[in-house]
């Protein structure tokens, strides 16, 4: 069932169209991260489902209830910031509890339910803490035990772990995703950082000026990026103009296969960094620089012919800088993708 349904969205700010006619839809239970660079109109859509952003036009409905007019507190939404907003002058107790206080809960009923949720984010027995003696990590489980006390039927997330380090992210994420799982909460969040998308999304949303540039599951965006565009934004750098033609395309590199049934004419193609192989013999390429990325090395070639090439090779096999190798190329690594 759809919870959330966004019908020809548009902010615009003066003539800008901040958010451009977007249709999404959220499904009950599911995850969907809203991904984008900074400008892209993620987190102004995010303000609109919450009720602090009027759209210019279209309509936002939760559970089939046009939204138009209804205030944030009820809509029924959870929300979470990037910096967390905590109340510095409230416990963490009192910072959880304050939305079930709100909303007129007894004091027995709202400080079993902080207790569960503290517990249930990792934080069991801090209700008395004082919200300046947490670290960055504790603090936003205590924002996101707040946004959940109420019990939401939608959570919105805006950043939510863009001010921790990287190693404290990558396990938040991790929780994040078994908690929502558990708890069957439908989330939309907006974030420019895709491996965080990419490891808690159901689906992920690609904007661009205001517009989703691709919609889908995490693999299929990521194995079928739909332009040069979303390719890019992913990381992705092995882009060139192509001829497509009985299997095979033309490129600046030469002759590249590509994968069965791809179309074919004037296309941009792509080739991810994993489908350019050493081989004995193929294109001539001279390494420029090898960066060790943990399980593999990264190498930047400088081939023959045509722009740069970015490749991956296994550890015991990486050539030296300055080494001639020369590279073919795999066909499933390769997206042929609309022309520019």
């Amino acid at each position: 069932m759809t919870l959330l349904r966004l019908e020809g969205v548009t902010v615009r700010f003066g003539d800008r169209a901040v958010v451009d006619a977007v249709d999404l839809e959220v499904a009950e239970h599911e995850t969907v991260c809203v991904l984008g660079p900074s400008g892209s109109g993620k987190s102004t859509l995010l303000r609109v489902v919450a009720g602090l952003q009027q759209p210019s036009a279209g309509r936002v409905l939760l559970a089939g209830a046009d939204q138009a007019g209804v205030p944030v507190h009820r809509r029924g939404v959870g929300l979470m910031f990037q910096d967390h907003q905590l109340f510095p002058h409230r416990d963490v107790g009192g910072n959880v509890a304050f939305g079930l206080r709100a909303r007129g809960s007894a004091k027995p009923e709202y400080e079993e339910r902080v207790a569960s949720l503290l517990e249930l984010v990792g934080l069991p027995g801090a209700q008395r803490r004082a919200v300046a003696s947490l670290s960055g990590g504790e603090q936003q489980r205590v924002a996101l035990a707040r946004a959940l006390a109420p019990s939401p039927r939608l959570l919105m997330l805006d950043e939510p772990l863009g001010q921790l380090d990287r190693g404290l992210r990558e396990r938040l994420v991790v929780e994040l995703q078994g908690l929502f799982s558990r708890l069957g909460t439908t989330v939309l969040a907006v974030t420019h950082d895709q491996g965080e998308a990419f490891a808690l999304a159901d689906r992920v949303v690609v904007m661009r000026d205001g517009r989703i540039a691709q919609a889908g599951t995490p693999l299929e965006v990521w194995q079928r990026p739909a332009s040069e565009f979303v390719a890019r934004f992913l990381g992705f750098e092995n882009v060139v103009p192509a001829t497509v033609s009985g299997g095979a395309a033309a490129t600046p590199w030469g002759k590249v296969p590509v994968p069965a049934g791809s179309p074919e004419g004037e296309r941009r193609l792509l080739v991810r960094p994993a489908g350019v192989v050493l081989s004995a013999a193929g294109l001539g390429c001279v390494v420029e620089s090898r960066t060790f990325r943990g399980t593999h090395v990264a190498l930047l070639l400088r081939p023959e012919a045509g722009p740069a090439l970015e490749a991956e090779c296994d550890l015991t096999a990486a050539p030296a800088v300055g080494d001639r190798v020369a590279v073919a190329f795999t066909p499933s690594e390769v997206v042929v993708l609309p022309a520019a």
